[in-house]
């Protein structure tokens, strides 16, 4: 059974209209990015425990948090982002997600950082053990692992169980990859997590899933096919767009989820 979930903040920066709006589309669980303009790592002790009691009354559960790790420059201060990791870990303890969502750094020239990168997030694989979570890699402009053979490269090379894939179509596209013909065959052994935007090739612009170049329908039957059983987050990204992250409101942010579960019921594919 596939599930449903969605960064939260794409819909309001308060968990409560986040969880309300959840609700009412069916979704059980959400994607935990920012609570009141405030990302994962920098929230207060005093926020957490508000905003997990949010979520706890919704009757929701976190599938992931969509933490910035790994969202800076390759020769940027790593002592200080490691320390900010940790707190994402302990975010993460907090709220019972079981996946982290990061980055493979920015690069000014892949190969010549892949050596710096590769021992980065080697720290931080290692940083979370003890955890009982995955750190899910998300392939996104600019930074090391953004095309399917870095990405491949990334888990092959740090060689953990504790780090696997979130594979985003959109950000491929942008990329000029398409997703399914050029990465899902090297990729899917290592894909444990999905994000559900898409974007056209001619012009990078996001839209939602299936009216882009993210070649949604061949990948969810050959997801269906494959067996697959995991989380499938909601990112529409249809108000705003940036590094940062992305902003849908709640109507553009239900168009996007219907647009999906379209998909999957056109495909004969049952979600919750």
């Amino acid at each position: 059974m596939w599930t449903l979930s969605g960064f939260a903040d794409e819909i309001s920066p308060d968990p409560a209209e986040q969880c309300a709006t959840l609700r009412r589309l069916g979704i059980g669980y959400l994607e935990m990015r920012s609570a009141w303009d405030t990302r994962a790592p920098d929230l207060s002790d005093a926020q957490l425990r508000r905003l997990a009691d949010v979520i706890e009354d919704h009757g929701l559960r976190v599938s992931s948090i969509g933490s910035p790790t790994g969202k800076i420059p390759v020769d940027g201060d790593f002592a200080a982002h490691l320390r900010q990791f940790d707190r994402v870990l302990h975010v993460a303890e907090v709220l019972g997600a079981p996946y982290i969502r990061l980055f493979s750094f920015y690069v000014r020239d892949a190969r010549r950082d892949r050596d710096e990168v590769l021992r980065r997030l080697t720290a931080l694989v290692d940083r979370a053990a003890g955890h009982d979570l995955v750190l899910l890699h998300e392939n996104e402009k600019g930074i090391y692992g953004d095309i399917p053979e870095r990405c491949l490269d990334l888990v092959e090379s740090v060689g953990s169980e504790r780090l696997r894939l979130a594979w985003d179509p959109a950000n491929f596209v942008q990329c000029g990859v398409r997703p399914f013909t050029d990465g899902y065959g090297r990729l899917r052994p290592y894909l444990a997590y999905v994000q559900v935007k898409d974007a056209a090739l001619g012009t990078g612009e996001v839209c939602v899933a299936g009216a882009g170049d993210g070649e949604w329908p061949q990948t969810l039957r050959a997801l269906r096919d494959d067996g697959f059983d995991g989380f499938f987050s909601m990112e529409p990204h249809l108000a705003e767009a940036g590094p940062a992250g992305g902003f849908s409101g709640p109507e553009l942010f239900a168009t996007a989820t219907e647009a999906f579960t379209a998909l999957l019921r056109g495909a004969g594919i049952e979600y919750r």
